[in-house]
């Protein structure tokens, strides 16, 4: 028998129609797509209880492992500017030429656990820490510049569509799948973003060749008090590559540590990864110059329009000593800034502001995490913050307190012309409101840019990565949805993957017509040095030690990674052999193949490796033996990328494309 109560609480639930949303404590919430702000383009107010709730039970979901970015790897290197940077900022790192300024670096997945595998499609973090002499400055971004949502609060939103789908815990390191696509198709915000990780930028070759961008709007303040708004880059000295997807599948499969084992052996050989820093930089009366609004992360700001300055250079060159208390500790904090950098209002940065000390103190057990070695800055710290879990250091003294006159008023603070951390001064107005700027819904016009900026075999590989993702999804609808966002993008795009996948395509719309645009430095126009390139050699049959050895000796002097391959292991010196042999390794794992065939007749695992490589278009050079041996294999040895040569010099020349995308 029910009494009064429950049957008015139970009339109470029915009277609602579904389910309505609520915080944890049963309050109906009126707005869940943005945070409270001054105005629609103010910065994010700390009152907003709802986003709080949200965000920190979101950050507390999982431990220990990382709830996004729990597949990474880490190295140790350092960081000197090019040149004073003193019209801009007042940060040490930036512009003093004679400091060369200590980092870590830790390159990682988004989706996908520990376990997950290297090559998969996904968006990749590339997160700096730098040990200035100011203090800790963390540069937390990823190899694509813009993001999938515009408003922190979404973040929740965004990663529970893109893991694997809680009913069944499927798929793993991936987000070809009904939720993360539904997800696209009714947040069209998240249609830039997608497009990049749709196309190569998704699947990179390996860490050392890819981008890195800070995503955010940074302000940069000089010593005068004057702003400039700031985009970090990272440019790799040693090219942007990526996989083609078929390869990157074959890759997970054939050595799922593929990037981390190439980071970390370049950087045991002293093949140390380079990048240059440089900076986008849009003085403070410029900031509504621009058709898209330059606070909002799903925008880029097109380098033609706004180009990039060169400033510094950043090098890799230490292998970490145990990658738990290293790369699993670290903590990283777009919130840790030093004097001369300040922040925007982008409403995606003052969310993540809050969710990063919540994760770290969730995940390494406490607030005490900045005294695990690898997140001690290189200054001293003084503060009166005592105890608490895993608290490592043995405080002296009486006080804990500021003020205070029994220890002199020690730590005390520091004013801003002594080099004490001053917020920018911003003159903030408005109504306090959850509402989104209306500067940010254009969602179409750089998706489409990008589009245009891509190259045919980037277009044909982008038009293959939604094809395949959209592919995986069960529910019609879900596919049919997100061709109908694309429609709003490409035509073009629309109707290939449309007729690909198995849906309608979408009544034609008025899709506006753009030039072709540099501003997105497509990955064809990236300069790829020959060094740090793999080849493998074939060697089919008893070759002589000396022809052995004179490509070796090429590959050593044009300083490419090799590795001989044959039917078994043959040591032919002391120090000089065949190491690898066709079950050891996989045409996929090495950039380019030489095939030195004794006769012309080769073995089956030969004829395969070779058929391949030219499958995935990449420089193959054969021998005369094996050219003919070749005659009636799938490679066509009369096209482009394919040289027959007795000399080990040819594959300089063969490198000149690491793709022969023209090959039929």
């Amino acid at each position: 028998m029910t009494n009064k109560k429950d049957q008015n609480l139970e009339a109470f639930r029915k009277s609602n129609d579904g389910e309505a949303m609520t915080t944890n404590q049963g309050l109906k919430i009126s707005e869940d797509e943005n945070t409270l702000r001054s105005h629609d383009r103010g910065p994010s107010l700390l009152e907003d209880f709802h986003f709080r709730e949200k965000m920190t039970h979101f950050d507390h979901e999982r431990i220990p492992e990382r709830i996004v970015h729990a597949r990474g790897y880490g190295a140790h290197g350092e960081f000197q500017a090019y040149e004073d940077l003193s019209e801009y900022t007042y940060a040490d790192f930036l512009t003093d030429t004679n400091k060369t300024t200590p980092v870590f670096v830790r390159f990682s997945t988004v989706q996908g656990s520990k376990g997950s595998p290297d090559t998969v499609r996904d968006v990749r973090g590339f997160a700096t820490k730098f040990y200035t002499d100011q203090g800790v400055f963390d540069l937390v971004g990823n190899n694509i510049p813009v993001f999938f949502i515009q408003d922190a609060i979404k973040f929740p939103d965004l990663i529970h569509a893109v893991k694997p789908e809680p009913h069944n815990e499927i798929p793993q390191g991936g987000s070809a799948h009904d939720t993360f696509w539904d997800f696209f198709a009714q947040n069209p915000e998240s249609t830039h973003t997608t497009m990049w990780a749709m196309s190569d930028r998704g699947i990179p070759k390996n860490f050392r060749q890819m981008e890195g961008f800070g995503v955010h709007t940074f302000r940069l303040i000089n010593r005068n008090g004057e702003a400039h708004f700031v985009k970090f880059h990272w440019k790799p000295k040693q090219g942007l590559e990526s996989m083609v997807w078929d390869e990157a599948q074959i890759v997970a499969g054939k050595n799922i540590d593929f990037h981390r084992q190439d980071l970390f052996e370049a950087i045991e050989k002293g093949d140390y990864p380079e990048w240059e820093l440089g900076l986008q930089i849009i003085p403070e009366s410029d900031e509504f110059r621009f058709d898209f609004d330059i606070l909002d992360p799903t925008k880029i700001w097109p380098e033609d329009e706004v180009p990039v300055k060169i400033v510094g250079k950043m090098t890799l060159n230490r292998n970490v000593d145990n990658v738990f208390a290293e790369t699993e500790q670290v903590a990283f904090h777009p919130g840790h800034i030093v004097p001369g950098i300040d922040f925007t209002n982008d409403p995606l940065l003052q969310g993540r502001l809050f969710s990063y000390t919540d994760t770290q103190i969730s995940r390494l057990g406490g607030p005490n995490f900045h005294q695990i070695p690898i997140n001690r800055p290189v200054t001293p710290v003084h503060n009166n913050q005592r105890d608490g879990m895993h608290q490592m250091n043995i405080h002296q003294g009486q006080t804990a307190y500021h003020n205070n006159a029994l220890n002199h008023n020690n730590p005390h603070t520091t004013p801003p012309e002594q080099g004490g951390f001053e917020h920018y001064q911003e003159k903030v107005e408005g109504h306090k409101i959850q509402k989104r700027s209306d500067s940010f819904k254009d969602y179409y016009t750089q998706p489409r840019l990008y589009l245009n900026s891509l190259t045919q075999p980037e277009f044909d590989h982008t038009v293959a990565g939604f094809s395949f993702e959209l592919g995986k999804c069960a529910e019609t609808s879900v596919k049919q949805n997100a061709v109908n966002q694309l429609n709003k993008v490409s035509r073009k795009l629309a109707e290939r993957v449309a007729e690909n996948i198995g849906v309608s395509v979408p009544k034609d719309n008025e899709e506006v017509q753009l030039e072709q645009s540099d501003s997105q430095l497509t990955m064809e126009k990236f300069k790829r040095p020959l060094r740090g390139h793999s080849v493998g050699i074939i060697v089919d049959g008893n070759l002589s030690r000396d022809t052995l050895k004179a490509y070796a000796q090429v590959m050593v002097d044009n300083q490419l990674n090799y590795a001989f391959i044959s039917d078994k292991p043959r040591n032919i010196e002391e120090d000089f052999g065949i190491t690898e042999t066709f079950d050891t390794v996989h045409p996929t794992l090495f950039d380019s193949l030489i095939i030195l065939a004794e006769s012309e007749s080769i073995f089956d695992k030969t004829e395969e490796f070779a058929e391949l490589t030219y499958q995935h278009f990449k420089p193959l050079v054969l021998n005369e033996n094996a050219k003919k041996a070749l005659s009636n294999s799938r490679v066509d040895t009369s096209q482009p990328g394919v040289l027959t040569s007795e000399t080990p010099e040819t594959i300089v020349q063969a490198f000149e494309q690491p793709r022969y995308w023209n090959r039929n």
